[in-house]
Formats: C-alpha cells, structure tokens, sequence
C-alpha cells in the first residue's frame, strides 16, 4: 500500500481537479443576459460567475506548479502521479476554460433577446481546447524527450490566459467590443489548440538552469509584464503569454539544447 508521503502529491493535483469543476459550475451558474435599454439598443451583461471561475482556473495552476513542486521536495514520484496530473489538467484547464469561451461565443452571437437559445451548433467549437488539451498530454506522458522543454504550449498557460478574458472584459474598452465578435473567438479557439498540438520546442523553467541566453530575454518578458499589468491590468496575462511564445520560438535551438 503507497506510503501517505507518496499520496501528498496526489492529494494536491486531486485540488486542482476540485477547483477545476468548480470553476465549470460558476461558468454556468448563470448565463449571459441580453437586455434592451431606454434608447433601443441592446446591451449584453456578462455574469459575475464568470469571474469567480477565472479566480479558481487561477488558483488550480497555483496548485498545479505546487503539486510537482511538492513532489520533488519530498523525493517521490509515481507512475499514477503523472497520469493523475493529466486527467486534472484536461478538466482545470481544458474542459473549464473551454466553457468561458462557450459563454462568449453566445454573447457574441446575441442577435436578439432569444438569441442565447439559437444557434448551438455554432458553439461547438469551444470544445476543440479540450480536445487539443487532451491530444497534447497524453503526446507528452508516452514522450521521453520532453525532460527540459515542452513540445508545443503546455495547457496550464492556456488555461491561464482563457481565464483572464472574462477579467479583460470587465475592463471594457476596446478590447471588450473586439471580444462581442464570433470571429475573435474562432480565431483564439483555433489558435490555442494548435498552439498545444504543435511540435515546436516551447520553453520550460525546469530546463532554465543551464540556459544563460535565456535570462536578457525572460528579464524583459517579465518587465513587460509588469509594466502592462501597471497601465492596463489584466492583458498583462496575453501580453506575458505572447512575450513567452515569442522567447520560445527565438531561442529555440537554445532550448533544446
């Protein structure tokens, strides 16, 4: 029988699974609303659920870099471990963020006050992130070559960056009015998932050790994003994520080395 040091890793990735549907329940708790104002025009209320579950697609990567950490720590690791890390992450940041941007895709769509009630078809793509999630990871647990990088976008950072879009939203401004666009989303669904089925080197920080080019570059990733997050708050998050994608794919024989 596995000793409890063995079963503390998996405990916390079982917590990033927990967060993961609860992140799922708050998405649908309550939909999207269409309202017409006193001029006729209409006006589409995103609900506040769907900040509730950016917070908890937020806390379950918390957990989700804690529960390796943890592992290492303790020195143990297992077979069940690694398989257990995948099925929580196909759900925290797969099936989870796909059902914000199922959300958007209605509002998006919203034509007339019925409209949430059309169209369903049309939604179904959300669904392809899940599916590349899931493609992605169970290419990585059969992969040996992946111990310092990745292949392809790991589906944490997806996650992350589909859950900040409800807290750019709520920002307003132009970026809102691009996000009440079908084609925004079509665009960012089939962006992402190839981004996660690709096979192109993509930076890991267990492998930054002995990469010293890395570290100019990454500095100015990171004051980037601190400096996005100064002037325009949450699109700090598709900022640090392009900044990570553009780093990859500069050094990428440096990465793979």
């Amino acid at each position: 029988m596995p000793s409890l040091k063995n079963q503390i890793p998996n405990f916390i990735t079982l917590l990033n699974l927990f967060f993961g549907c609860w992140a799922i329940v708050y998405v649908f708790q309550a939909g999207a609303m269409a309202t017409i104002d006193e001029n006729g025009s209409m006006i589409i209320e995103m609900p506040e659920q769907l900040y509730m579950a950016s917070l908890l697609i937020g806390i379950a990567a918390v957990i989700d870099f804690f529960d390796g950490f943890i592992a290492r720590l303790l020195k143990v690791s297992s077979e069940m471990g690694k398989q257990l890390d995948s099925l929580a992450d196909v759900v925290s940041f797969g099936v989870a963020p796909a059902c914000i941007v199922f959300q958007f895709l209605r509002m998006s769509m919203a034509n007339d006050v019925n409209a949430f009630s059309h169209n369903s078809i049309l939604l179904a793509p959300a669904f392809l992130i899940p599916m590349a999630g899931a493609y992605r990871l169970a290419r990585f647990n059969l992969d040996q070559t992946q111990t310092t990088y990745f292949k392809g976008v790991p589906i944490p950072m997806i996650g992350i960056l589909t859950a900040s879009l409800p807290l750019i939203y709520w920002q307003s401004g132009a970026v809102a009015q691009l996000m009440l666009m079908p084609a925004f989303w079509y665009g960012l669904i089939i962006l992402v998932s190839y981004l996660m089925v690709m096979k192109t080197p993509m930076l890991a920080l267990k492998g930054l050790a002995n990469k010293r080019k890395l570290v100019i570059p990454l500095l100015l990733v990171a004051i980037e994003i601190v400096l996005t997050a100064f002037f325009y708050k949450w699109l700090a998050i598709p900022f640090g994520f392009m900044g990570y994608c553009l780093v990859s794919l500069l050094y990428k024989k440096t990465i793979i080395q």
